[in-house]
């Protein structure tokens, strides 16, 4: 999935007009739109080019901080992951990929498939940090299938717009639901589910923001599962200006 370009605040306000209200919203596009225009005024997101970095810490394994540097106009992204021990580091480069395991690109094929030190990992790694990040920005990514339809729902004891987004088949099978602030539109939780049926997948609770590169982004995210509510772990986002 790639970016795409999107709608400053200013023109949001022209399109949309002075006296529409939030009970006047009629489609699933208008919310997300509204949605990127508090995420992302300037349009930034489209040719980001900064680091980051975040720390998770999860119930079972220890904090694992992973640093993040993204350049979408030169199409290059790496990775470098502390956790224990041990030190990873995996750069994707115009769809060439090339790894380090404690600082040295010298190590074994037991350790490559220990750490999965593979061009796979790299771009599901790359697809992971820009969808989650780049959020609501993403759900305007080809092959994304918003429902017109915008529900207005209560979720963790709150009121939200919720907007559904399916994916064709060549880009994922999972369904997303997205948690839409009714007074100001800034995405609040999102949940996904690999079979409805089931109750599988999980929700993400956000909480905080980062100001990165002029894009607020969430800046604590925690995990849970849809089936029992059994919580997973939190990441929290650092970005030093």
């Amino acid at each position: 999935m790639k970016s795409i370009s999107y709608i400053s605040s200013l023109m949001l306000t022209v399109f949309f007009g002075c006296h529409l209200t939030n009970a006047q919203l009629s489609s699933a596009q208008e919310v997300l739109d509204r949605s990127i225009a508090y995420h992302d005024p300037n349009n930034n997101w489209q040719g980001f080019k900064g680091t980051f970095t975040v720390k998770m810490e999860t119930p079972s394994r220890p904090l694992r901080t992973s640093q993040i540097h993204l350049d979408f106009n030169k199409s290059y992204f790496k990775y470098v992951v502390e956790q224990a021990d041990t030190t990873i580091e995996g750069v994707w480069n115009k769809g060439n990929c090339s790894h380090k395991l404690n600082d040295s690109d010298r190590y074994t094929s037991k350790e490559a498939e220990k750490h999965r030190l593979n061009c796979d990992r790299t771009t599901k790694m790359k697809d992971y940090y820009t969808y989650l990040y780049g959020l609501p920005m993403k759900i305007k990514d080809p092959g994304t299938i918003l429902d017109e339809k915008v529900e207005k729902t209560s979720f963790q004891g709150e009121e939200f717009y919720k907007l559904r987004v399916d994916y064709e088949e060549e880009v994922g099978k999972d369904v997303w639901y997205f948690y839409f602030d009714t007074k100001d539109f800034r995405l609040r939780h999102y949940q996904f589910y690999h079979d409805l049926s089931k109750n599988d997948g999980e929700y993400i609770l956000l909480s905080e923001e980062e100001v990165v590169q002029g894009i607020k982004m969430p800046k604590v995210r925690a995990w849970y599962m849809n089936n029992d509510d059994r919580y997973l772990g939190t990441d929290v986002l650092y970005f030093q200006k």
